[in-house]
């Protein structure tokens, strides 16, 4: 357990923005860091469980920092924390669409939104068993490879038909407009005529 304690320790302490706020924390109220990360831990944990927009809040968790962490990667001059954070977003989108259909009946289990909040917060995780990495290793690239050409071929169908359907209603339109023009010309044409007014 102490290493447990130490390592968690080392993390709090670490430069950062995690570690940043809680010094500044530690500083003004003279609490220290462990006790306000497990303390806000469990606030989140419990308002997860018992808090009115939980779904608001653990949506956030698991967007905005990634998000975040995901503009300095673009930013950066590493291949490897773009890697990393294009997986999160594979899963991210994998899971949200997967969560789309399962949320009506899901919702209703008491301890939902703060496992869905773990589960984000270990997909984020920067350690070697991070979630994100796990599940796209195991799962999402074996099924991907399996399957890519698959979903290649039926997109390629999917795109010519649309540009086929997008063509052919656009020569329909302009043909209607065409012949539209036509008849209000001819409609119109005899009543512009050029005879002289009338004089009274």
């Amino acid at each position: 357990m102490g290493t447990v304690l130490q390592r968690l320790q080392r993390l709090l302490d670490r430069p950062g923005p995690l570690g940043d706020l809680l010094g500044r924390l530690e500083a003004r109220t003279g609490v220290q860091r462990l006790y306000l990360a497990t303390g806000s831990v469990a606030f989140l944990g419990l308002y997860l469980v018992f808090g009115y927009g939980a779904s608001l809040l653990c949506n956030l968790i698991g967007f905005v920092y990634p998000a975040y962490v995901s503009i300095k990667a673009i930013e950066s001059s590493s291949k490897e924390d773009d890697t990393t954070w294009l997986t999160y977003w594979v899963v991210y989108g994998i899971f949200s669409v997967a969560e789309f259909f399962s949320d009506t009946f899901l919702y209703w289990f008491p301890f939902y939104y703060a496992g869905k909040c773990l589960f984000l917060v270990w997909c984020m995780a920067p350690v070697s068993w991070n979630g994100s990495q796990v599940l796209y290793q195991n799962i999402i690239r074996p099924w991907f490879l399996k399957h890519h050409q698959t979903v290649d071929n039926v997109l390629g169908d999917l795109s010519a038909k649309a540009l086929d359907t997008a063509s052919s209603i656009t020569r329909e339109v302009l043909q209607t407009l065409v012949s539209s023009r036509a008849r209000l010309t001819a409609e119109v044409a005899p009543q512009l005529s050029l005879s002289p007014p009338e004089q009274p």
